[in-house]
């Protein structure tokens, strides 16, 4: 089948336009809008990370419960995703990006003051479900905004979030006064400003409300796109489980390869990754959605085998270079299935399509972090729970480049 292009569908830039009843508006401004948006949420969900740990020592708790905590808010999102996805159509997508916004301060707010980890288990909860209520709305419009460009911003703003996050979080704690405060209370301070642009800039409208009742789960993936959806859901979840891991556990898998890493270096390996993912992201953004998959699943592999030689030679330096390896996976391993399977869907569709990638990409992350935890917690060590998860990844991503490289049908969302 001949690739289909992006380009014929890009959006003309006018201030609003309606499509499918609903109002969109276009150009490179809501674009940037609705992705910083997504960045700041995942720096805000990211800060934490590299916490975990001083959490865990100052509460006496053990790693087990630091990934519990990480992993609360992946399911928060699965939760808001599923059952908080249409909110915007029923009251706008202005007064409920406002209300994520809000929920995003609270949250930090409870950080800020945490004393034990009841605390950080809600506010992450809390996290989640805003972050869930708005992933899908805030992709379409990126997609919406610019036929082009949209589809690479969405794939590449969770990494830049999450990236910056860590390490705004590792710079803080090393070199700012009151650690477990001062990165939280930076954030908030953005997304305050953050909600008066969203005030501002995005146009007060909606469709018609709907019942209250039929604000049911909602993950819909039409009978066109079920295909590329079924063969691109163990890329997402091998990708993301990687990505999970690295959030959850990498600074202290970081600390057992170097004895005295400081805050902001046991960061390192988390933001080499999601930054050299969205390097890739956009160096690859005219690349057909296929072929990105098949080079984030081959990259995926190598960066797991690199991490296997890691943990067997305990080399900091080779650690840093696993990073960026499997960063050149992660990021074509989620932008690749996240074009093919939106190639063809509609205004209508594509909301509750995205919904249905990020659930698939939220139970991996969500699995990859409690699961070691779960195993360092009975006193496994760590490298080796690291070295099991990257053989189970690794496994994964094999079955899934066959699949990919052996699928009769071929939906490519950008071919040049």
């Amino acid at each position: 089948m001949a690739a289909r292009s992006t380009r014929t569908a890009t959006l003309p830039e006018f201030p609003a336009a309606r499509r499918d009843g609903q109002d969109v508006p276009g150009g490179a401004g809501m674009l940037v809008l609705a992705s910083s948006v997504v960045v700041l949420f995942l720096a805000c969900a990211n800060a934490p990370s590299p916490l975990y740990q001083t959490y865990e020592s100052a509460w006496h708790a053990s790693a087990l419960t630091g990934t519990i905590a990480f992993a609360t808010y992946a399911v928060a999102v699965i939760g808001g995703l599923l059952w908080l996805d249409r909110l915007p159509e029923r009251f706008g997508r202005r007064a409920v990006l406002l209300t994520s916004i809000g929920g995003q301060v609270i949250a930090l707010g409870m950080f800020t003051l945490a004393g034990s980890f009841v605390p950080i288990f809600i506010g992450r909860a809390v996290q989640g479900l805003a972050s869930g209520a708005t992933f899908g709305t805030l992709s379409a419009l990126m997609i919406e905004s610019d036929g082009e460009r949209g589809p690479i911003a969405s794939a590449a703003s969770p990494g830049t979030g999450s990236g910056i996050g860590a390490l705004l979080s590792g710079v803080l704690i090393q070199f700012v006064p009151g650690p477990t405060r001062t990165i939280y209370l930076t954030l908030g301070s953005v997304l305050l400003v953050q909600g008066v642009l969203v005030w501002r800039l995005l146009p007060d409208t909606g469709r018609p409300a709907i019942p209250v009742l039929s604000l049911k789960p909602r993950v819909a993936v039409p009978a066109h796109a079920r295909a590329a959806f079924l063969g691109c859901a163990p890329v997402v979840f091998a990708v993301w489980g990687l990505s999970g891991f690295y959030a959850a556990l990498s600074p202290a898998l970081f600390r057992t390869l170097a004895p005295g890493a400081s805050g902001w270096q046991s960061a390192l390996p988390l933001f080499t990754l999601l930054g050299t993912a969205t390097v890739t992201t956009v160096a690859l953004r005219h690349v057909s959605g296929r072929a990105v998959t098949i080079v984030g699943l081959l990259m995926t592999l190598a960066g797991l085998g690199v991490t296997v030689a890691v943990l067997a030679l305990g080399s900091v330096g080779l650690y840093l270079a696993a990073s960026a390896i499997v960063g050149m996976g992660y990021g074509p391993g989620f932008q690749g299935p996240l074009r093919m399977v939106t190639a063809t869907a509609s205004d209508r569709e594509r909301p509750a399509l995205i919904a249905a990638v990020f659930v698939v990409a939220y139970l991996g992350l969500g699995a990859a972090a409690i699961v070691p935890g779960a195993l360092t917690s009975e006193g496994i060590p760590l490298t080796r729970v690291a070295a099991g998860l990257a053989m189970v990844l690794a496994t994964l991503s094999a079955a899934a480049l066959v699949a990919i490289v052996r699928a009769p049908g071929r939906v490519d969302s950008d071919a040049d």
